[in-house]
């Protein structure tokens, strides 16, 4: 069993009403649902059943409500009615995330003297202990001024001192390296990635350690013919200039493999979402679209793109010389309207001037025959054929 009442959502209790009040509140609207039912007041009314067990409740606990969608607000006393949260629409997939580890850091490097002292440190060393063990030759004891001394040999501290002088000076002269303006290196040893060298001058750097070059000055990159779109889906060729350089060493050689391939790859895929118009026609628009789209996919890989600008847009064979009849066909209809709209114009200042000055009386026929006659002189003058002359009549 229920009963019916009307109510407004003016009238509907707040969420901070108490759950003796919303019973008193139901019993009252029950109550007058026995009178007669007064004249709506306000249009948008709605009229909800109640069921009847929910009138008379003995204990005053809260109304369970069915869970639903989310109530955004709505303005008291207005009769505005519940406005449902709608869930905002799934955007695609976001770009992957760096790895945080291939963040790029500087190498530990020393001064190329340091490298210079280590080596003449360890190449003066092997000469002692030559001189210390007796195998040292005549000629460099003479030129380098030492006494005649015979040696117990090549005994284990000869070797000993030997081998330590020797690895100093290999350390020394092998750590030796040039840095260059624009160049860096990328140091790792057994996989593992341990700085990145961008100093210029002479260096000393571990020889153990793996270099690896890398090009980090701002470079330019012409694409060959690829194969791209324009806003009504007819296929083009199309040649982009980029500007780019490596912005982190470390996540361009070692996060993925071989960076200009991914810069290629990703130029690919941005022509194939972005639209292209020729030049004059939407070309800058297409550039601006094609250097955010590049530059947001390739900044996790470590290059920073400055502009993707297309240089280079023709028709794909397939459709250049469908198009090509269409163009001339659009340009040969402009022209001849152009020339209809001259023509018009010409013939009805004559005939307006010949009447307004009295030179001629005409009636209907004869004007008839007169603008056709200054079409046809019109026309033929401008070097069209005349499609009104009298031989098509005829």
């Amino acid at each position: 069993m229920s009963t019916t009442t009307s109510h407004t959502p003016a009238q509907a209790p707040e969420p901070e009403d108490r759950p003796g009040d919303h019973a008193e509140g139901t019993a009252g609207s029950a109550a007058a649902a026995t009178t007669a039912r007064p004249a709506r007041l306000i249009q948008n009314e709605v009229t909800t059943r109640i069921p009847l067990h929910l009138l008379f409740r003995d204990e005053p606990g809260p109304v369970p409500v069915p869970p639903g969608p989310a109530v955004v607000g709505r303005r008291r006393g207005t009769g505005e009615q519940l406005r449902i949260a709608r869930p905002a629409p799934a955007r695609g997939r976001p770009l992957p995330e760096a790895d945080p580890e291939l963040e790029e850091r500087a190498a530990r490097v020393l001064p190329g003297a340091a490298g210079v002292l280590a080596g003449v440190g360890g190449l003066a060393g092997c000469l002692a202990a030559s001189w210390w063990a007796g195998v040292l030759p005549p000629f460099a004891t003479q030129a380098l001024r030492l006494p005649e001394y015979a040696g117990p040999g090549l005994g284990p501290a000869q070797w000993a001192a030997l081998a330590g002088t020797g690895a100093l000076g290999l350390f020394g002269f092998g750590g030796l390296a040039r840095g260059r303006t624009g160049r860096a290196w990328v140091l790792g040893l057994f996989g593992g990635y341990r700085g990145t060298v961008r100093r210029t001058g002479l260096l000393w750097v571990n020889p153990l350690l793996l270099r690896r070059p890398v090009d980090v000055r701002l470079r330019h990159w012409r694409s060959g013919v690829l194969p791209a779109a324009d806003a009504d889906g007819v296929a083009l060729r199309v040649a982009v200039l980029v500007v780019w350089r490596v912005r982190d060493t470390a996540r361009a050689l070692l996060g993925i493999e071989g960076h200009e391939g991914y810069l290629r790859e990703c130029v690919e895929a941005a022509l194939a979402r972005v639209p292209v118009g020729l030049p004059g026609g939407g070309a800058d628009a297409a550039g601006d679209a094609l250097t955010r789209l590049v530059a947001a996919e390739t900044a996790p890989a470590g290059l920073e793109v400055f502009s993707v600008q297309p240089v280079r847009v023709e028709y794909a064979p397939e459709v250049a010389a469908a198009v090509h009849r269409r163009r001339i066909a659009a340009l040969d209809a402009r022209r001849r309207a152009s020339m209809v709209t001259s023509v018009v114009d010409s013939v009805e200042d004559t005939v307006t001037r010949l009447t307004m000055r009295g030179l001629v009386g005409l009636d209907d026929c004869e004007r008839k025959v007169l603008v056709r006659d200054l079409t046809v002189a019109f026309c033929s003058g401008r070097g069209e054929p005349a499609w009104d002359s009298p031989e098509r009549d005829s």
